[in-house]
């Protein structure tokens, strides 16, 4: 029993380090929830930090997250996966190193959901790195924001499911994770341009992807309507509010909300009665 909580609780501690926007909401799942969402959440960062690597070679990349695609086929393998990481060890972050501990902390109900999708997710990203992410329209725009981040909506839609037995949209899942990787999209856009990386479409301007991440968002909050009130519910409406505050605040010119803002956003979906 130790083993298991000290398991979730160095999970937790690694969300706070590895993300502002989820450690929020998944630090007020109830029990046998929160693991699952923790593992899912963990795995997929773990593979992109291979992903955005950037000091691993494009080959690397790709190779690795092929790999790790076809090992989460497989009934999973703890000693496959360390061997397969061993080269990297010096180079990958905390979070990938430790994705077989993401893997054992998910309750075994759900793991092959997670991992499944989590496959896929590497697939689709490994095949984004050999085209360089050359984003040539919007349709290569909506693959790639498939599968670095539609996918997490479906995938947390067989979680809720799995859990309470709540019913979403498939499509309006995918609208959910594609909103929130838009506004990362346009938060890091400099930064990236900067490691010769463009998600933008050819010929898109910003209010161009101001209006895609606007039309996703609606759909996220569409989303939002089949999921009652509680702990699932504040879970998507969280990172959905953030969201929508971010793309206020980047079209207003600025970099991102304020502390106070993001404290405000939080307080109002907790709260909600």
């Amino acid at each position: 029993m130790s083993e298991a909580i000290n398991l979730h609780r160095s999970a937790i501690d690694m969300l706070m380090a590895t993300s502002r926007t989820f450690f929020i909401p998944i630090s007020q799942l109830p029990s046998g929830l929160q693991e699952a969402v923790s593992s899912a959440y963990l795995c997929m960062r773990a593979i992109d930090e291979i992903e955005d690597h950037p000091q691993l070679q494009m080959e690397a990349k790709h190779n690795l997250l092929r790999s790790i695609s076809l090992l989460l086929k497989k009934p999973y393998n703890n000693e496959e996966l360390m061997t397969l990481l061993q080269p990297y060890n010096s180079l990958l972050p905390e979070v990938t190193l430790r994705f077989g501990e993401w893997i054992k902390l998910c309750p075994p109900a759900i793991v092959e959901n997670i991992s499944n999708a989590t496959s896929t997710m590497a697939k689709g990203m490994a095949d984004w790195v050999l085209k360089e992410w050359r984003i040539e329209n919007e349709e290569d725009l909506n693959e790639y924001t498939y599968y670095v981040a539609g996918l997490v909506g479906v995938m947390l839609s067989d979680i809720w499911k799995w859990y309470d037995d709540v019913e979403t949209d498939k499509d309006l899942a995918i609208a959910f994770g594609r909103g929130l990787q838009s506004i990362n999209i346009l938060r890091n856009r400099t930064e990236d341009l900067e490691r010769g990386v463009d998600f933008f479409p050819d010929g898109w301007e910003l209010e161009d992807m101001y209006m895609f991440a606007r039309r996703n968002l609606a759909l996220a909050d569409v989303y939002l309507k089949d999921i009652k009130p509680g702990p699932i519910y504040n879970f998507c409406k969280i990172p959905v509010a953030l969201a929508h505050g971010t793309l206020d605040a980047l079209t207003d010119g600025k970099e991102k909300m304020s502390r106070a803002t993001v404290t405000e956003i939080v307080s109002r979906v907790v709260d909600r009665k």
